[in-house]
């Protein structure tokens, strides 16, 4: 088998192509919590019940088999070829998806940004940033028990958890294949939205040309994770990446600040 270039999910154990063209990815244990954002049995729980098989805007590849055993699961799927990178395209697909209707499933990933926040309070929250960063920053971190309340009072919507260009990777029509649904579950609207305004920075105003409650949860969305990953990568070996989307979303950050209660 080839070994395929992964995310780094958790319950991540490696992905592979096999001799006959299909993907194949191991998940470790991990994660016990069904509700936890990394809950290490939730993509093979998608492929089994075939939850976003068929949804609009964005679905799963087809999966071929699950194979349980003692020490994992192995999930095999066909091979999506990867696509050039449409923002446009993509912010279209993800609002089609988030008007899909979803049964919520009872392993379904809830209060992500919630339980990230707190992991980050806990490391120190975005001190390290301090000198390095606009005082928007500092008033949304003061502000961020208020934040996290608006993003749960807003409507709840089917999320992918993780929408980045290297999980939107391929198309069927006008709609996403989508890879890694390790954090799958219904989520505050505009949370897809505003990962991938994280992924694709330069592109943050035309992915956020949208009105209402979809751009407040984008822009919240944004904003927590753009900071936090700045924060976080402080401590990695190049964390010039994350700086640098950080000052390209600053107008993200002021919005998200001034406007939180």
């Amino acid at each position: 088998m080839t070994a395929l270039e992964s995310g780094t999910g958790q319950s991540n154990g490696g992905v592979w192509l096999t001799p006959d063209g299909l993907v194949a990815k191991r998940l470790v244990p991990g994660v016990t919590a069904p509700r936890h954002h990394a809950y290490w049995e939730r993509q093979a729980l998608v492929a089994e019940t075939g939850i976003v098989a068929g949804t609009p805007g964005l679905r799963s590849p087809r999966y071929v088999d699950v194979r349980r055993d003692a020490d994992g699961i192995t999930v095999l799927s066909e091979y999506v070829e990867p696509a050039s990178v449409d923002a446009g395209r993509l912010a279209a697909a993800l609002r089609r998806f988030a008007e899909a209707e979803v049964d919520e499933p009872a392993w379904g990933a809830r209060d992500v940004l919630r339980d990230r926040m707190a992991t980050v309070e806990a490391r120190g929250g975005w001190e390290v940033l301090r000198g390095r960063v606009d005082d928007a920053v500092w008033r949304l971190w003061e502000r961020r028990a208020a934040v996290l309340t608006e993003l749960d009072a807003l409507p709840r919507v089917p999320t992918h958890g993780d929408a980045h260009p290297g999980n939107l990777s391929g198309w069927d029509g006008e709609n996403i294949v989508a890879l890694d649904w390790e954090q799958f579950g219904l989520g505050p609207i505009g949370f897809d939205l505003g990962y991938l305004v994280v992924a694709l920075p330069d592109h943050g105003e035309d992915l956020l040309a949208v009105d209402g409650v979809v751009r407040r949860g984008a822009v919240l969305t944004a904003a927590l994770t753009a900071v936090s990953r700045a924060a976080w990568s402080l401590g990695q070996p190049s964390p010039a990446d994350h700086l640098e989307r950080l000052q390209t979303l600053a107008y993200v950050i002021e919005e998200a600040s001034s406007q939180a209660l």
